[in-house]
This record gives structure tokens, sequence and C-alpha cells, in this order.
């Protein structure tokens, strides 16, 4: 077996991590993991997986492992693994690449481990996977059955591959379904950018002025959670109109981030985009003003026009970064610019993750029961699955809810006057 980790003493820690986390996932640990174990759906089936290597993403590779699939695991961030979770893996019979502060170079070495060992199906958290494949494995990619996606990130960069024609199998978009979309993003990341920030800076959020780039699912969960942590102001920044609108009907402040740079105290940007915030916002912003990023990759605070106009950098606490500017205001950035609740905390609460998780198991076994049946483009969750993963919760949670009754089916088909 092959692997690369930190500390591989690290495993007790790693299991205690684990067994936490699968308390607060019963739907992918426990309703569908029990199927898996009857049934074995992929019964030697390789699944290749690029995920944030966290005690949630263990829930789900042990999931994997007992529906009869072998499992090979890199880091999707470089800051983002639980170096005690990788470790616990691997002695699970895992074969994982990932650690804690890993180079670029090294990154895209584990991502590489992955693509090398000719997956069945590929699980990704962001599109360095597939884009690999595609770009550097191709008669690799042309042999994978189908994979899934993660992430909005990820999302875009693969409708991208389809519209060029280039995408060399079928993909469903896991992130797209509605539970995981709306939980995962919205309350999921909602909380944890906020707890990142927190625990990297320990602020008194109440009072302060927090601009919030983006109100797609995640810049609508952060604004919410900022609002309710006492922010004296929420100021959205956007580019999409109807967006912009829904976030002035939500109660929130809309404005420009040249304007909004003026006055914020905190920014967390939401966006996938690169450059959202730059040269010419850090050069208005007030000292002490913190950035954090709660996007994909570590490119929407723009480092270098950051690095550029600094005079002097420090760390001045873990997490945090100092940036001092000429005229000697300070800027500070969070955990260097990459995901600040991956980097900076833990990571979503295990809660969401095990709706957002258990999409990726019945996806994987969907793509399974329907090799060579799938056309050579971006899927939706089937809203089967979708429909499933909500009953499972809502049975976890001992909700019950209302069926609709034969008559009101009919009512519901019909087009004609009664």
């Amino acid at each position: 077996m092959e692997y690369r980790i930190r500390d591989p003493s690290l495993a007790p820690k790693g299991r205690l991590q684990i067994e936490w986390a699968e308390m607060h996932m019963p739907v992918v640990a426990r309703m569908i993991r029990e199927r898996f174990e009857r049934e074995k759906p992929l019964e030697g089936v390789k699944v290749g997986a690029v995920l944030h290597v966290t005690k949630e993403t263990a829930a789900l590779v042990r999931t994997l492992l007992a529906g009869g699939a072998r499992v090979r695991l890199a880091a999707s961030n470089p800051l983002s693994t639980q170096d005690e979770v990788a470790a616990a893996l691997v002695e699970q019979g895992v074969e994982v690449c990932a650690w804690r502060g890993m180079s670029e170079e090294e990154y895209f070495g584990c991502i590489e481990f992955v693509a090398k060992w000719e997956p069945n199906i590929v699980i990704d958290d962001g599109g360095d996977l597939h884009a690999m494949l595609h770009d550097r494995f191709p008669g690799v990619a042309e042999r994978v059955w189908g994979g899934t996606e993660e992430t909005t990130t990820g999302v875009i960069r693969l409708r991208a591959m389809e519209k060029q024609g280039v995408l060399k199998y079928p993909v469903i978009a896991v992130n797209n379904a509605r539970t995981k979309m709306m939980f995962d993003n919205r309350y999921g990341t909602g909380q944890s950018a906020i707890d990142g920030v927190l625990r990297a800076t320990n602020i008194l959020l109440a009072g302060k002025v927090v601009v919030v780039a983006g109100y797609g699912w995640v810049g609508r969960g952060i604004a919410l959670r900022a609002k309710g942590m006492g922010a004296r102001r929420v100021i959205v920044t956007e580019v999409d109109p109807v967006k912009a609108l829904e976030a002035v009907m939500d109660g929130f402040e809309v404005m420009p981030m040249r304007e909004a740079a003026k006055i914020g105290d905190v920014f967390i940007t939401a966006t996938g985009n690169k450059a959202v915030i730059r040269r010419e916002h850090f050069e208005v912003m007030k000292d002490g003003a913190i950035l954090a990023n709660a996007g994909h990759f570590n490119v929407e605070v723009w480092i270098p026009d950051l690095e550029s106009l600094a005079v002097e950098k420090r760390e001045i606490r873990p997490c945090v970064t100092e940036y001092r500017l000429r005229d000697g205001r300070r800027l500070y950035l969070l955990g260097e610019g990459r995901l600040v609740n991956l980097v900076c905390a833990e990571g979503h609460p295990s809660e969401v993750m095990d709706m957002s998780f258990a999409n990726q198991a019945l996806s994987v076994e969907y793509i399974v029961r329907n090799r060579g049946r799938l056309e050579r483009r971006v899927y939706q969750v089937p809203m089967e699955i979708d429909e499933e993963v909500a009953r499972l919760k809502l049975r976890s949670m001992g909700i019950e809810i209302d069926e609709l009754t034969e008559e009101q089916k009919r009512y519901l088909e019909s087009w004609k006057l009664d």
C-alpha cells in the first residue's frame, strides 16, 4: 500500500476525531453505510478522490469502503488536511497522499498520485483532479466511468470543459444538489467561515462593519451569520444585479467594493473569481482591516498586489499575516488567503457534511449502476437521490412530514377545468 502522510502515529487521535464526526453524520455513516455493507454496490471499484482530508471526509471514505470500493485520496487544499485523520485512514487501508502545509509542487504531486492510479470513478473538490486528468492524463480520463464535483468553483470549470467539447466522462455536479448547496454552502460555510475568522483573530464581531463579496449561497450564509453575531453593518458587493437586489431585499447594504473598502473592518470573499479585492481596494482600507477568503482558491484576495504594497510582512499570530504598508497602515490576511473555514478552523460542521457526502456516496453508486449509459456532460444530482437524502436526514432527526393523498396527486397532474 502506498501513502504519504505526516505521521502514522497520529492514528489513535484521528480515530477519535472520526468517531466524533460520525456521531453527527447519521445518514452517510449509518443509514447508507449499513445498506452498502449488505449490498456491496461498489465491489472492486477504484475511487480516486481529491477532497479536504478531514474527519467528515473520513466518514464518506469509510462508507465507500463498506460498499466494497478501493479508495485513493489526496488533499484538495495544501492547508486543510487534518494529519491525525490522514493517519487513521491509512491505518484502515486507504492510500492517502496529504499533509498540512504542503508546497504547491507537493500538492499537485499528490493529485498526480491519484490520477496515475487510473481510478474508475473520481470525486473532486475544486476541479484540479478533473483538470489534471484531461490535461496530463487524457488516456486515463478516457477510461474513467464518471466523476462527481463538490464545489461551485469546480462545477464552473467543468461546465467550461463541457462547452468546449473536451469533457471525457460524465460528471455529477453534487454541489448543485438542493440538499448540498442550500445547506452546506449556506449554513455550513456561513457558520464555519465566521468561526475561522474568530478563531484566527479572537475579535469581537459585534459593532464591526463586515463586507461580504458575493451573494451566492455561501455569501448569503456568511452575511446572515455576521448579522446574527451583532455586526453593526453588513455590506454586500456583487456583480450580478439579481443577487444584488436580493441582498437589498434581505436587509443588507449593497455597494461597489471601491466604496465598501473604505469603511469595512472585516472582509470575506465568496465569489469563486480572482482579484475581487485588489490594489485599488487595499490602498483605501482603514488601518487594521482583516481580509479573509471563503472561496475555494487563494485568488480572491489578490496577494501579489498586497505583497507589492507592503514594506513589511510578519506572522503576528497563527493564521494571521500582517502587511504593513508604506503609510503605516496594517492589513491582516487570514490563512494565507486560502479557505478560512478550513485553514483557520475545522471546516463545515459534521451535520451539513452528512448531507453533502450522502449525495457523494449515492452519486458514486449511481455512476456504477449506469456505467456506459451516461453522456460526456455535467449532470445534476438525480432528483430521487436529492430527495432521498432529505428524507433520510429528516428521519435521523425524528421529524415526519405529510404525504400527498391520491386525490391531491391527481389534482396536481390535471390541467382540465373542474
